[in-house]
């Protein structure tokens, strides 16, 4: 009986099994994303059925023998491409074309080189990892100064400025993650508020030739990138312990990255860092304590053809100005310039009092892309970005931990650009850039605002195109900017009177106040940019470049509005309404050379501006604290020429020998005068062992020269001192003499248990030396710091 009823079952199955088709063709083509060109040499991989094949010469594959109805779990991978997954079900022979991303840009490995290729019309140096670790405990400034024709602007030692080929401030913008940092940066003494140990990549460009970036960046560009994105199941971190003895700083940061496979990430930044009172080699510098921390979150998901980039920052600075710097009137401006010492010199101490600033800044950044087949890559991203600055005076009373200054500065950005790279040899952007700023200077803080409220709009759009031509690679850019401010002021009626603003901004005046007018300054500006380079390589070691840059710069709410005692400086300071833009028209010529042992590049520049915009002492003025330098925005006709040089010499095995050096000139054409802080000539030599087979032993020794700035404007003044009922000359124009400086470098690396540690130990100005730096708003009080021991481990596990 039962066989009766199995007999038909077995037929039954046979049956089936004939019937099901097993002779199916699967095939198709691989091609690239941008280019639609054939990848030959793709590897074809059906994973559960373990069966490969390779595309030919047209990007075409083939597999015989598939089952209908038989589910593939494909990948497709080739050299230099993001590997593509899909699970396909066969019910007919099947034709399938598959895209990959044949582009370099986006893997780490070779994203320097992609760098290099995009840029070489231009004057760029980029600062790497190793190097940017050594300057984990100190600031943006600072690390900038590893590239040639970079110097910097310091009002102590914890506000530094960078300052490109001689230019700061708002002639230069910074980059953090694709965002411009917005803060109050058109201060001497406002550093940029960005940690140094969020950038895995600090790139800068010199001149008006980042068009992408800014318009107004008649100095140069500093972009801080951060580490890019692996697309691998890996989780790694990094912590960096330093600690330093000149103001006994101890620093530490901690990253941590996560990476998959299918492209989701996550990434974490934190930095603390604590100092107090720094030393020269013979006496303590009062109250120069700092105290920072930020805290950096990123997250997204990067795919083939989309992905998306959350950015969550905040950095907190906490930092003291020098004691003896805080004047009460014009008396102590002189008494100090006549002593060789701070007229206040205390014990250490890591107090940090009045006068001082306290800043917080926080970015939230949102940015995706997606990609569209044979075209190119739209990205789109939004910014908020808020910067809170406290300035506090030495006040007594109920007002002594009240600030004199409170700005609160909030911006929202809009950007989208599209790169048509469909073919890699004519690569083009376009995009556009929306803005607006709000700045709120706080009246609660009883003290006349020095700068106002005010509201500002920016419209930005710009084309850029690179060219590869075999030997030549050309880019050029254009870009316009729309800049429009729309501010409440307060005006002394004395002060708009004798400006002669009464007579030509009449229409600015709302009402009047006791002895102010309350006024609505409405400015727009119409900025116009281009750029052109052009790269030739002379055979495979030499190129030259030779690059044009035109950019104009709208003047700034400090250089517009300014008008009153600037606390922190000590100063008064006068805007005016009557500034234009300025526009820079700079030319650029490079040479490079590389070989296996000799890198040597040299840059050539000349930077003629009109409307130059600068500020300059004119005199004294009596209030109510006493009588005070006054100094007045301006404008000239400028010129600044200069020459950068860079050479590395691998002349023994494990032994290099650093050169760079930076040479510049800046003139007041229409008053023929040198212009104002403008960097002395510089060199700095070094020869370094490091020896890879031997723990990555290094050893380096660096010396710094930096001459007498011998050209400089008579800014000098006379005043009457009542105490000493005379006249008497104000010298704030003469610089210090030249000075050299000795450092030492040693570390090496070793493996615990898959854990890499690095020991790093460094002596700055090992001689103790006494000196001053022209560029330091400090120097009329101080020297320079002394000697610094400082000692670094950095993990990565």
């Amino acid at each position: 009986m039962i066989h009766r009823i199995l007999l038909p079952l077995v037929f039954l199955c046979i049956n089936i099994t004939v019937a099901q088709n097993c002779n199916l063709v699967f095939e198709g083509k691989v091609e690239d994303f941008h280019e639609k060109s054939f990848l030959n040499n793709a590897v074809v991989h059906i994973k559960n059925l373990k069966r490969y094949t390779t595309t030919d010469e047209n990007g075409y594959f083939k597999f015989s023998d598939i089952c209908e109805d038989q589910i593939l779990e494909i990948e497709i991978s080739h050299i230099a491409c993001e590997n593509k997954k899909i699970s396909l079900t066969i019910t007919e022979n099947t034709y399938k074309l598959f895209l990959l991303e044949h582009h370099t840009e986006d893997l780490d490995e070779v994203h320097v080189s992609s760098t290099e290729r995009n840029t070489a019309t231009k004057q760029t140096t980029s600062i790497k990892t190793s190097t940017l670790e050594n300057y984990s405990s100190g600031n943006l400034g600072d690390a900038l100064k590893e590239v040639s024709g970079v110097s910097s602007l310091n009002t102590g030692s914890s506000i530094v400025k960078p300052v490109i080929n001689g230019m700061h401030s708002s002639r230069v913008s910074i980059l953090v993650d694709g965002v411009r940092l917005q803060d109050h940066d058109w201060g001497v003494e406002h550093a940029p508020n960005v940690d140094v140990n969020y950038a895995n990549n600090i790139t800068v460009y010199k001149g008006a030739n980042a068009l992408e970036f800014s318009g107004d960046a008649i100095g140069g560009v500093v972009t801080i990138e951060p580490k890019h994105v692996i697309l691998k199941d890996t989780l790694f971190a990094s912590t960096i312990v330093t600690q330093e003895t000149n103001g006994r700083l101890f620093s530490v940061n901690t990253k941590v990255h996560k990476y998959t496979q299918n492209g989701w990430y996550g990434s974490a930044y934190g930095t603390y860092k604590k100092s107090g009172d720094v030393e020269t080699p013979d006496y303590f510098l009062t109250n120069t304590g700092a105290q920072s921390s930020s805290l950096t979150l990123q997250t997204g998901l990067k795919k083939f053809e989309y992905g998306f980039d959350i950015m969550l920052s905040q950095v907190k600075n906490d930092i003291g100005i020098l004691s003896a710097s805080h004047l009460g009137n014009i008396e102590d401006l002189v008494i100090a310039l006549e002593a060789d010492e701070p007229l206040i010199i205390d014990d250490f101490s890591f107090d940090i009092n009045n006068p001082k600033q306290k800043v917080t800044h926080q970015i939230a950044k949102l940015a995706g892309y997606k990609r569209f087949k044979g075209l190119g890559r739209l990205d789109v991203f939004y910014t908020f970005q808020k910067n809170r600055r406290l300035e506090f005076d030495k006040r007594i009373g109920e007002n002594k931990f009240k600030p004199a200054s409170d700005l609160a500065l909030k911006t929202h950005t809009l950007n989208s650009i599209f790169k048509f790279d469909a073919n890699t040899n004519k690569v083009f952007k376009v995009g556009f850039n929306l803005q607006y700023q709000n700045n709120f200077a706080d009246p609660a803080t009883d003290v006349r605002r020095l700068i106002p409220d005010y509201n500002k709009y920016d419209l930005a759009l710009f084309a850029i195109s690179n060219i590869n031509l075999s030997d030549f690679l050309i880019d050029f850019g254009v870009r316009y900017d729309f800049n429009y401010y729309d501010s409440k002021k307060f005006y002394i009626k004395s002060r708009w009177e004798s400006l002669g603003y009464d007579q030509n901004f009449a229409n600015f005046v709302i009402n009047e106040q006791g002895n102010q007018y309350l006024t609505n300054p409405v400015f727009s500006y119409h900025n116009l940019a281009l750029s052109a380079g052009i790269n030739y390589s002379l055979n495979n070691y030499q190129s030259i470049a030779f690059s044009y840059g035109l950019s104009n710069r709208a003047p700034n709410p400090s250089e517009l509005f300014s008008e009153g005692l600037h606390h922190s400086a000590s100063r008064i300071e006068i805007g005016s309404l009557y500034l234009n833009q300025e526009q820079s028209n700079r030319f650029g010529l490079t040479y490079r050379y590389n070989n296996k042992a000799l890198n040597f590049n040299a840059e050539g520049y000349a930077n003629f501006i009109n409307d130059y915009i600068f500020i300059a002492p004119t005199g004294t003025e009596k209030t109510t604290r006493g009588a005070f330098p006054v100094y007045n925005y301006q404008q000239t006709n400028a010129a600044i020429y200069g020459v950068d040089t860079n050479l590395n010499y691998n002349f023994i095995k494990n032994v290099i020998y650093s050169n760079k050096s930076s040479f510049i000139i800046g003139d007041d054409l229409t008053n023929n005068t040198p212009l104002i802080d403008i960097p002395p000539f510089q060199i700095t030599n070094s020869i370094t062992y490091r020896n890879e087979e031997i723990k990555n032993i290094y050893l380096t020794f660096e010396n710094i020269y930096v001459s007498k700035q011998n050209r400089y404007p008579d800014n000098n003044f006379y005043t009457f001192l009542p105490v000493r009922q005379e006249e008497v000359l104000v010298d704030i124009s003469s610089t210090p003499k030249a000075y050299s400086i000795f450092n030492i470098k040693t570390g090496a690396s070793f493996t615990i248990n898959k854990t890499k540690f690095s020991l790093n130990f460094s002596v700055n100005n090992l001689l103790n030396t006494k000196y001053r730096n022209y560029l330091n708003r400090l120097r009329f009080y101080s020297d320079e710091l002394g000697r610094n021991f400082k000692a670094q481990l950095i993990i990565n596990y």
